[in-house]
């Protein structure tokens, strides 16, 4: 087992972060105003879109998270991940042009359009919180993982202040263009190097799909569990896997905000795409190595040392360098994603609404600001995720309160045009309350149902606090409601475009190919 890096792959790893950092800071020379730092000047084409929402999404929560979840649980944790395809699609359909018509900078934003500003501000600190506390922090703790798997030593606050400061300072010069440049070098090699780590597993099993499935206990292969499974039963998969979907890909800043730079919705509409189809990839080279790995390496008590234990004990000098720098790569992709969503949140919406009438030079240095002061927080509290025992379940023990009523909300509120602020923003607060009473009463071993089952649970409710609130109170103005209201010639493209371009094929194509994989996975 290698106990340390060998000089190959530190240059490797060291060639990749000069590539980033040069690509990040070059871009920063051409970013001057807020526009091009939080949207890329809404020139992005559908080949970088689609890459850097494949890249911020596949973080090292998922890398380390899922490989684990997959060698102790079985490859029911995957639906996260191929399901992703279904929000994507319902996103390009109804979502993308109504947020592109609304030339919105934020998704908290569209919720003062449709609503108030008052459901604005509250979802943007709710998201805020969430970037910070959650996905930023999850993924630095997770890299910091890997990096004392070969310095056992290293204390974990110097190392998420190391891999913080990297990410941040092209962050914050370069913006989203940085970002979705930099993410798209970076999916290139996440997804090379997590090929090429599935290839070798597989390799010592003789390319063996039988041996793989003798060797894992049974109902390990299965994506559709009962419904007593601890980890995801059937009932979760269905009512709260969804909703965890839709409000990752539709209503998530820190994904959305590519979608919102896009030059146009038919860009926007195949980047979408294209990020489904790279979500059936990490099935493959991420959750399946993690059930090759019973056979390789059994008795492993810490799930999240899976997939680290796998770089170390499979891969010769030099490709080590190369999937350490996939790892790397995504760290950096999502780290880089959260910095610049939730300091974009920050000053376009709690900062230039009071001071409007900002020179956009002036914006765009707050938003840089910003991103290193958020740098620093994140950094500080990485180290604390250790106490929640592991990541996935700190992952959920968050999004099982937060998601619901936001969820809930967003579902209705541009469909049906009676719904108006005062429901919007008194379904987010019953909505998160209940949740965290529910959560509470789950700690307490009072309230023993799956989180997933609670989310379907809770956004039931939530949609019925929305629907009955809205009916008891005053209707909304009708001006108010129609720049934000879904209509079918939203979904009909701006112009004739050949059936290959066309975003209705590629739906089917990739609700076919999910389907091919629930049955043979069933």
């Amino acid at each position: 087992m290698h106990t340390s890096i060998s000089s190959i792959d530190l240059g490797i790893i060291g060639a990749y972060l000069v590539l980033v950092l040069g690509i990040g800071f070059y871009t920063a020379i051409r970013t001057r105003t807020g526009e091009d730092l939080f949207l890329g000047g809404r020139t992005l084409t559908w080949g970088c879109i689609g890459l850097s929402l494949f890249a911020s999404n596949i973080s090292s929560n998922n890398l380390i998270g899922l490989a684990g979840a997959a060698y102790t649980t079985g490859i029911s944790v995957s639906n996260y991940e191929w399901f992703a395809g279904v929000p994507l699609i319902i996103m390009a359909f109804f979502y993308i042009p109504l947020y592109l018509k609304s030339r919105i900078t934020t998704i908290p934003e569209f919720l003062e359009l449709r609503f108030n500003r008052a459901c604005r501000t509250y979802f943007s600190a709710v998201t805020i919180l969430l970037s910070v506390v959650v996905d930023t922090a999850g993924g630095l703790y997770a890299g910091a993982l890997v990096v004392k798997v070969f310095y056992p030593g290293a204390p974990l606050l110097p190392v998420c202040f190391a891999l913080a400061l990297v990410a941040g300072l092209y962050t914050a010069f370069g913006g989203l263009k940085a970002v979705v440049y930099t993410d798209a070098i970076q999916a290139a090699i996440l997804l090379v190097g997590s090929v090429v780590l599935t290839f070798i597993l597989f390799g010592k099993l003789g390319f063996s799909w039988a041996t793989v499935r003798e060797a894992v206990p049974e109902g390990h292969l299965s994506l559709i569990r009962p419904l007593d499974d601890p980890t995801l039963p059937w009932l979760g998969t269905l009512v709260g896997v969804p909703v965890l979907g839709f409000w990752y890909w539709v209503t998530n800043q820190y994904i959305v905000q590519r979608v919102l730079g896009a030059k146009n919705v038919e860009h926007a509409r195949w980047g979408a795409m294209l990020a489904g189809f790279l979500k059936v990839v990490p099935f493959f080279t991420m959750v399946l190595p993690g059930v090759m790995a019973i056979k390789l390496f059994p008795g492993l008590k810490d799930g999240d040392m899976v997939y680290p234990t796998m770089i170390t004990q499979v891969l010769p000098v030099g490709l080590v360098g190369l999937v350490l720098a996939g790892l790397v790569s995504a760290i950096m992709s999502s780290i880089d994603s959260t910095l610049n969503s939730a300091s974009t949140l920050v000053v376009c919406d709690f900062i230039e609404p009071y001071k409007p009438g900002m020179p956009p030079e002036r914006v765009a240095w707050l938003g840089r600001i910003t991103t290193i002061v958020i740098m620093v927080l994140v950094a500080s509290w990485a180290p604390l995720i250790a106490r929640f025992g592991g990541l996935f379940s700190y992952l959920q023990q968050a999004f099982s309160i937060l998601v619901p009523p936001v969820a809930a909300i967003f579902l209705i509120g541009p469909f049906w045009k009676r719904g108006n602020g005062l429901a919007a923003f008194a379904t987010l607060i019953i909505g998160h309350v209940l949740g965290a009473g529910l959560f509470c009463l789950g700690q307490m071993g009072i309230w023993t149902i799956h989180f997933t089952i609670n989310v379907g649970i809770m956004t039931a409710v939530s949609a019925a606090a929305y629907v009955g609130i809205s009916l008891v109170t005053a209707p909304p103005a009708p001006e108010k409601v129609a720049a934000c209201a879904w209509t079918p010639a939203l979904a009909e493209s701006a112009g004739r475009v050949a059936w290959y371009k066309n975003y209705r094929i590629h739906s089917a194509v990739l609700l076919a190919v999910l389907a091919l994989l629930l049955a043979a996975f069933w």
